[in-house]
């Protein structure tokens, strides 16, 4: 769709974009790094959601091919993968900051806590009440005080009717409680969606191979095939010089274009998967 769209763009200006690509050259700033390599995250995700817009830099098919035909020792020297792995972290830190803050929303409010914990202490009290009740009936049973032993029987289930009741209860508020209700929302961990326990077969299946889903799935999958050691240092200096140069972040050479490789510092995007289904982290939950 975004090749189309910028197809017709070309013949609406007269193939102005085509002669002006002719023009530059791999290592030109104005070329889009992130596609030469492999796809940019603006060709993804349109006419969904998180579309992006047409990308700020030129995609030009003839420049890609010149570059996949370059032996991997030259793609090496102009490091152009450590740009692309820079652009899809950028993305994928960005997925993730909203895939915690929906995670957010779904937790309980403090009265909703406040009333589970109330609950918890109830149940546990009757459960010991309720042992010690039927120990206490057995020692009166061998001493022969049945009268006795059946008033306490009597007093151990009603302790048993409360505490089935609180438990109840529990279930009910943890069902309803956080603004995902009855519903059972969770959040996706590939692309940030809200899901629900209660959608069927079909409606999980819409989403999970959904383009926005597979676009983040894609993303996540690339990055994890970067091998881990270009992660913690920057790309060399590109053929002949040109555009690069060292930073005053502590002498690492820039890649061509003058941009700081910065990649291996801060958190860094979690691990991707395909678009197979919901991954579940930690404190959530998985399908």
């Amino acid at each position: 769709m975004a090749a189309e769209q910028r197809k017709l763009l070309e013949q609406l200006m007269g193939g102005g974009i085509s002669s002006r690509s002719a023009q530059l050259s791999l290592t030109d700033p104005k070329v889009c790094r992130s596609y030469l390599v492999g796809t940019c995250p603006h060709d993804l995700f349109t006419n969904t959601k998180q579309d992006l817009g047409p990308c700020s830099r030129v995609h030009s098919e003839a420049l890609k091919a010149e570059y996949e035909s370059l032996p991997e020792q030259d793609k090496k020297k102009y490091g152009f993968d450590y740009d692309y792995m820079r652009d899809l972290q950028k993305y994928i830190d960005e997925c993730n900051r909203r895939i915690d803050a929906a995670q957010r929303r779904l937790e309980k409010t403090p009265d909703e806590i406040r009333q589970t914990n109330v609950l918890l202490k109830a149940i546990s009290d009757l459960g010991t009440t309720i042992a010690t009740g039927l120990l206490e009936v057995e020692i009166l049973g061998e001493l022969g005080e049945v009268g006795r032993a059946y008033d306490e029987l009597f007093r151990v289930r009603q302790a048993q009717a409360q505490k089935s009741e609180k438990e109840r209860e529990l279930k009910a508020l943890s069902d309803t409680s956080g603004p995902s209700g009855h519903q059972k929302l969770q959040v996706c961990d590939v692309c940030g969606a809200y899901l629900s326990r209660l959608d069927n077969d079909r409606r999980l299946a819409d989403h999970f191979f959904g383009k926005m889903h597979l676009g983040y799935a894609q993303m996540r999958k690339t990055y994890d095939a970067f091998p881990k050691e270009m992660r913690g240092r920057g790309p060399q200096r590109p053929m002949g010089g040109g555009g690069g140069g060292d930073d005053d972040m502590g002498g690492v050479p820039t890649g061509p274009g003058g941009r700081h490789d910065d990649w291996g510092r801060g958190r860094g995007p979690r691990s991707g998967g395909g678009g197979g289904g919901y991954r579940g982290r930690g404190r959530r939950g998985g399908w």
